[in-house]
């Protein structure tokens, strides 16, 4: 039964952890940072009726590993046992002061397919602890040219980001300006409108990282007030192409000129920009840019 499965999981967890600390006796070493997951799991072990626990059992092993110019280096493995171990791997991150970050993410995801291609159900700290100790310290100077990165990150879920960000400036009248907006939304796969003159309102939607490039171009700039006024985040799992347009609420990027009126002709018809904002499903924009209600 899973009832009689569990218990004996718990049970191989507290033995593993009995080990643990008896091969590791000084908290410098080897430290349970969630004691109350532990007496939990303890008191699960010893009595029939207790409830299953709800919090995974977290520890930090502390491994210290030779590196070839004879210094030593201190490694942290910050552990957590998932309530299904050993049926299920162990959730490890291994940090160290001197990995980058993408150092680090490497480490990390040759240490779980190990695990994986060895200890599938099988009680695995102790020797997770040894693979840390015997090949951690190599990470800390390989070069991660785009080849060795690019294998590990396929590993991750791909989740793409769609972000639409309403971007106010107090006035856009340059004909550079306005020809950089459109010249970089169709270099960055960015479609949203850019209407000139006072106030400016530029929209622009595509990828997460193509919006921000746009942003921190633009802003670099010189204006007399800029900012985001509101911003929008849509996560994609799998995030191909087609996700991305179904997200588009404009076809393109364009410059909108709503009837000028006004001394210079500047001034934009705000209405007939709160009815094409309506068309486009976001009439609630207009509020945040200009605190009224539409019409």
């Amino acid at each position: 039964t899973t009832e009689m499965a569990n218990q004996e999981e718990a049970e191989i967890q507290i033995s593993e952890l009995d080990l643990l600390s008896s091969m590791f006796p000084y908290e410098e070493e080897f430290a349970v940072t969630d004691q109350l997951a532990l007496a939990e799991l303890k008191h699960y072990v010893e009595d029939e009726s207790a409830e299953v626990p709800t919090s995974k059992v977290q520890f930090i092993l502390n491994v210290k590993a030779e590196v070839p110019n004879a210094s030593m280096v201190e490694f942290s493995m910050a552990c957590a046992l998932p309530f299904k171990y050993p049926t299920v791997l162990p959730e490890i991150t291994v940090r160290s002061s001197l990995l980058s970050r993408s150092q680090q993410i490497l480490l990390n995801s040759d240490l779980k397919t190990y695990l994986m291609q060895n200890f599938s159900g099988e009680p695995c700290m102790l020797s997770a602890r040894e693979w840390v100790k015997d090949h951690a310290a190599a990470y800390i100077d390989k070069d991660l040219s785009s080849s060795s990165m690019t294998a590990s990150d396929a590993t991750q879920p791909q989740v793409t980001t769609f972000t639409r960000l309403w971007i106010y400036s107090h006035h856009i009248y340059n004909k550079q300006k306005r020809k950089n907006i459109i010249d970089w939304a169709k270099e960055l796969s960015l479609s949203g409108f850019c209407m000139p003159g006072k106030p400016g309102v530029v929209c622009v939607e595509g990828l997460q990282s193509s919006c921000e490039e746009f942003w921190s171009r633009i802003r670099r700039l010189t204006w007399k007030r800029i900012l985001i006024r509101h911003r929008e985040d849509v996560s994609l799992e799998g995030g191909g192409d087609a996700e991305i347009q179904k997200q588009r609420k404009f076809p393109t990027l364009e410059e909108k000129c709503f009837d000028a009126h006004g001394a210079r002709g500047n001034h934009m018809d705000l209405g007939q920009l709160y009815n094409f904002l309506e068309e486009k499903g976001c009439a609630d924009i207009f509020q945040m840019y200009f605190g009224v209600e539409g019409h």
